[in-house]
């Protein structure tokens, strides 16, 4: 495990577990092995638009939860919204 160390007056304690990283680690290896196989402009930009799309959908998916499905219940993926509305057709059957 790698440690961080920090110089200061107050002393620090605990550990910081670092979890998002390991969700960029297989898109940003994809995009690199793709602009290497083909290094063009096009390619960036195709990229480029491919990443903001899907940024934009899935900031509206949870815009679109959050607002008029049900404001109280915090998401916490895509998955755990399907979980969601099938325990919930489950419990009004």
């Amino acid at each position: 495990m790698e440690s961080l160390l920090i110089k200061g007056g107050v002393p620090l304690h605990g550990e910081v577990t670092i979890s998002g990283a390991k969700n960029a680690v297989l898109p940003i290896m994809a995009a690199a092995l793709l602009l290497i196989e083909q290094p063009t402009w096009r390619t960036a930009l195709l990229l480029a638009l491919a990443v903001w799309g899907f940024c934009r959908f899935y900031y509206f998916a949870f815009y679109v939860i959050e607002h008029y499905v049900d404001p109280s219940y915090r998401f916490s993926g895509l998955w755990s919204f399907v979980c969601y509305l099938i325990r919930k057709r489950k419990k009004n059957q």
